[in-house]
């Protein structure tokens, strides 16, 4: 999720970085959510900090055996003011947070504009590509059959893994750490270890 201070002072640049990737991004309900939310936050603390010297007014009067009923029914209403601000400043935090966790990263400046895969350019390649004597099953086919993906929840261009599939990777990724303190430094490339991002259930484990 992006940082809050930096996407309110960036706005511009992800303006342009939605008009690249031809998405709409509502900035200007961010703007309106973040202005109350920002404002409320000010009120709030004032009558916060009324309230605090209200209690110490209050006290003094008790002390003096002075009457204090009419600042305590005012600072009754005060708290219920609170009450109801931080209420609703909890609201439009969770709605804040919702609307940041859909905002694409911004690819870096080197990136290619373009809209879709055809147009991606290659920069380099490792490797030569093995050749199979039978015909290849990507990888979707081969894990939906396997029992490992859960391709019906997944999107196009990110795969959900299984319980038993996340619970492999965790265990791996536990591991690891461990064997590679002890372990030289990965050469050639392919000893090194790569982890792409993996996405699983909310039901599914993520540890053992």
């Amino acid at each position: 999720m992006h940082d809050l201070s930096y996407f309110r002072e960036h706005l511009d640049v992800f303006a342009d970085m939605a008009k690249k990737r031809g998405i709409v991004l509502d900035l200007d309900g961010f703007r309106a959510l973040d202005k109350e939310r920002r404002e409320l936050i000010t009120s709030t603390e004032q009558l916060k900090a009324q309230r605090n010297k209200a209690s110490d007014e209050i006290a003094r009067l008790k002390k003096a055996r002075e009457n204090a009923d009419a600042l305590l029914a005012e600072m009754k209403q005060v708290s219920d003011r609170i009450k109801s601000a931080d209420e609703r400043i909890a609201q439009l935090d969770a709605k804040q947070r919702e609307l940041l966790l859909t905002i694409p990263n911004v690819p870096p400046a080197s990136v290619p504009v373009g809209h879709s895969a055809a147009e991606n350019v290659e920069v380099r390649r490792w490797g030569t590509p093995p050749k199979f004597d039978f015909t290849a099953r990507p990888h979707w086919e081969v894990g939906e059959r396997a029992g490992i993906l859960d391709l019906p929840a997944s999107s196009a261009r990110s795969q959900i893994s299984s319980s038993m599939c996340t619970r492999a990777s965790t265990a791996t990724q536990k591991f690891f750490p461990l064997f590679s303190l002890t372990a030289p430094p990965c050469s050639p490339p392919a000893n090194c270890q790569n982890l792409p991002p993996t996405f699983s259930r909310s039901r599914t484990p993520t540890s053992g």
